[in-house]
């Protein structure tokens, strides 16, 4: 019984072994063949996507060289700039927006001299000899600090309209205009100082020179950070290639943070500059105040020798702990 039911089973098996590998003697050469082909495919595929990764891949790498060879390149000519010194006096006027020659400075500082000495010798009666010392001192740190504010103030202006500036050029760029027309409608347009700053690069393009170079002349005109981010942004752009409008996009959201930075940094100092004011002012309020009650105790500090040994030495002391203060409460970012 057992023999005759694996009889069959065995003819089954050997059946579908025999019919097995005819299909495969039959269907392998095309499947074999078929094999082959697609590995082929994936072999040209792969090389094909590693020629076109790898062209990319260089050119990402020759833009990235190109920007720090740029950067490098700025920030050497920045150090050199600032080891020639500090800054000359023609530059100090123009910065400060004085229309004054070298000659009329000095006649100022001429003017400012006799009026020193008529103040200190007329109206306050020093001696001749200490009023030609307040003369001559009022004569050299008058006008250099009339120059000095007005140069501060006038990077103050400029710092304050020059985002709206970047973002005059971006929106010109996004519609299609090119980099000359967006200058020569800040220079049109724009408020003071930042037009008579883009009116000097729109006459450097008339001359013929190239726009990152003219750019980099404005912020040798003006030596502020927004003023040379601008500079390094177009000179990248223009050496490298790349978008233009995006960058100076950015570069206005940078500009823009910096000014609510400083705005924060000025509220979060104020309590502190005003201490600093209050301790300072707070001696010579006192003085003053028991000078008037009582002349005769405060006139031992001005009549005796000890008495100008303390006023010089208080008055050394105050000047170090104002100065400290001030280094304390004045923030560089």
């Amino acid at each position: 019984m057992a023999t005759s039911l694996l009889f069959p089973v065995f003819v089954f098996l050997l059946a579908s072994t025999s019919i097995g590998g005819m299909m495969v003697a039959a269907f392998y050469p095309r499947v074999s063949k078929a094999s082959a082909y697609r590995q082929r495919f994936e072999r040209i595929s792969a090389r094909a996507e590693d020629k076109r990764s790898e062209p990319a891949e260089t050119d990402g790498r020759d833009r990235r060289r190109s920007v720090e060879k740029t950067l490098r390149e700025i920030e050497e000519k920045r150090q050199a700039n600032a080891r020639k010194g500090k800054v000359t006096l023609s530059a100090r006027l123009r910065q400060s927006g004085l229309h004054w020659s070298r000659k009329a400075y000095f006649l100022v500082c001429a003017g400012a001299t006799l009026a020193t000495w008529v103040v200190m010798l007329l109206l306050l009666g020093l001696g001749p000899l200490v009023s030609v010392g307040f003369a001559i001192a009022g004569g050299l740190l008058l006008p250099h600090l009339y120059v000095n504010m007005k140069r501060n103030a006038r990077f103050t202006r400029f710092a304050a309209e020059f985002p709206n500036a970047v973002d005059v050029i971006v929106r010109g760029l996004k519609a299609g205009l090119p980099m000359p027309d967006c200058l020569r409608v800040i220079a049109m347009e724009a408020q003071e100082p930042v037009k008579g700053e883009f009116l000097a690069i729109v006459q450097d393009q008339t001359l013929g020179i190239p726009v990152d170079e003219a750019v980099k002349r404005m912020s040798e005109r003006m030596p502020l950070a927004e003023a040379n981010f601008f500079a390094i942004v177009v000179a990248i752009q223009s050496r490298t290639g790349g978008s233009l409008s995006e960058a100076l996009g950015n570069l206005s959201k940078v500009l823009r943070e910096r000014k609510k930075m400083k705005g924060k940094i000025k509220a979060m100092s104020s309590e502190a500059k005003s201490s600093a004011g209050i301790i300072g002012a707070l001696p010579f309020l006192v003085a003053g105040a028991v000078y008037f009650m009582s002349p005769d105790y405060m006139a031992l500090l001005f009549t005796t020798m000890i008495g100008k040994v303390v006023v010089v030495g208080c008055g050394l002391w105050m000047g170090i702990g104002i100065l400290v203060m001030r280094k304390m409460i004045n923030f560089d970012f």
